[in-house]
């Protein structure tokens, strides 16, 4: 099963660069012998017997998908599009050197490819499903087409940690605000603003811990020096994923007026206040000279503009749930920002609750309205509701316990699953996700522990026994 996940990290698949490793599971499935289908968005579905004995039964589905989050540090020379992954170990957890290493969710396609080249060891029929496309907006699960489906009852192994069987998650869905600038030359010396060193990490499952937002941070730090002097925009760029809270921002300035030791006392200021506020032990702001003077700019104006959407857009968690202690019911993050011919905030937005999910992305169109903008909306996707009777909880429950001598922790998470859009598509699903202990996913940081992935590897195997 390592070996499986060695290879899985040797093959670019970032979200949207999926045909080499969907082409690598097809030449799996011909080299086992395994029936399979490749459809036109790089979908792979797989189909095998049961083993001896097990040919009868009830078939199960596995589901998980193939895409990454490509996430690398500033100095990692690695081309994420083109080249494998640098991954090492310390004995406890597997990582990779500078980048994402994509536990989530490679490991959930080797535990499959091992279980299904291993014709030793005993299943039910089984009904493999690999997505792409997860990262963006599930657009893989949106795509598939499981009409040759027999079974109801999926195994997602999506989740990142043991011994919490996850049961139902949030909808969501990406909103993009645009808005138009207007640029003209200025003269002046230009400064760069930095926003960096932030811990960065999932917008969904840790969207409610103090974690600073480097965009919106840098939205304060913008808004502080206009306070004082009037400001000419030139660039403005923060984050690479909707789904990540961004860790860095960058923006260029021509302050009217305003020396550099002045927008250094602000960075000063502002960098204790999220060092203190936040879990953002190691955040950096500052101001540097660049060596320029003037450039195509945002007219002060329109500079005031885009400093006002920025402060005003909404961010982070907007509601708790009032059934489940501590679950955040919804929330948005703005992930990505960047400054060209226009203006572009892209938000992942969440939510259990789908009308308040609705009225979420509604609000931020009418935010667009408000400041002369436009809104996009695309990824929409529906939350997987909590199914009352479950015999495959039970199961898995009960196995759980026998093996390890505790019950497992039953939950809903905020963070995004395929299986709403799959239950959707196999009504009656009985549906639920497991995984190994993952750390800092969707970050540079990533780990994914050793013995967890292999206690969970067996956990899998006795459940499909069980079945």
């Amino acid at each position: 099963m390592f070996g499986y996940f060695e290879k899985i990290c040797s093959i670019p698949h970032g979200s949207r660069n999926t045909k080499a490793i969907s082409d690598y599971l097809v030449s799996f499935a011909v080299e086992h012998g395994i029936r399979y289908e490749q459809d036109a968005l790089n979908n792979i579905v797989m189909y095998q017997d049961g083993t001896c004995g097990y040919e009868n039964h009830s078939p199960v589905i596995l589901q998980g998908h193939m895409d990454m989050v490509c996430e690398k540090d500033a100095d990692c020379t690695l081309n994420m599009d083109t080249d494998g992954l640098d991954i090492a170990h310390d004995d406890a957890c597997i990582f990779a050197r500078g980048t994402t290493l994509g536990g989530d969710n490679g490991i959930a396609v080797a535990y499959m490819l091992a279980l299904l080249a291993d014709k030793s060891i005993p299943h039910p029929p089984l009904e493999i499903i690999i997505t792409v496309d997860e990262e963006i907006g599930m657009e893989g699960a949106a795509g598939v087409d499981l009409s040759s489906f027999k079974s109801r009852t999926m195994i997602n192994l999506d989740s990142e940690d043991e011994g919490i069987f996850t049961v139902s998650c949030a909808g969501g869905a990406r909103g993009v605000i645009h808005f138009p600038v207007e640029r003209r030359v200025v003269y002046g010396p230009c400064v760069k603003l930095t926003v960096e060193g932030l811990r960065g990490g999932h917008s969904g499952v840790e969207i409610h811990k103090p974690l600073a937002n480097a965009n919106k941070v840098m939205g304060e730090f913008l808004g502080r020096i206009q306070k004082l002097m009037p400001l000419c925009i030139t660039k403005l760029q923060g984050g690479a994923k909707d789904n990540a809270i961004p860790r860095s921002c960058e923006a260029t300035l021509i302050p009217l007026g305003m020396h550099i030791e002045r927008i250094n006392d602000i960075a000063a200021q502002l960098q204790k206040e999220i060092r203190e506020g936040f879990d953002e032990p190691e955040a950096v702001i500052r101001g540097d000279d660049v060596d320029a003077l003037g450039g195509n700019a945002l007219t002060t104006e329109c500079s005031a503009k885009v400093i006002a959407l920025l402060n005003a857009a909404p961010n982070g968690v907007q509601s708790m749930s009032k059934d489940i202690e501590g679950l955040v019911q919804t929330s948005l993050n703005l992930g990505v920002m960047s400054l060209d011919e226009e203006l572009t905030l892209t938000f992942a937005v969440r939510s259990s609750v789908n009308q308040e999910k609705r009225d979420l992305l509604k609000r931020l169109e009418e935010l667009a309205a408000f400041y002369g903008g436009t809104y996009d909306e695309m990824g929409d996707y529906p939350a997987w509701e909590y199914k009352k009777d479950s015999s495959l909880r039970n199961v898995m429950v009960d196995t759980y316990s026998a093996m390890f001598g505790k019950k497992p922790e039953v939950v809903a998470i905020h963070a995004g699953l395929e299986c709403g859009l799959l239950s959707e598509k196999l009504p009656g699903l009985d549906c639920v996700s497991i995984g190994p202990d993952m750390h800092d996913i969707h970050t540079s940081r990533e780990r994914l522990e050793i013995a967890s992935t292999r206690r969970t590897w067996e956990f899998l195997l006795e459940v499909l026994k069980a079945l």
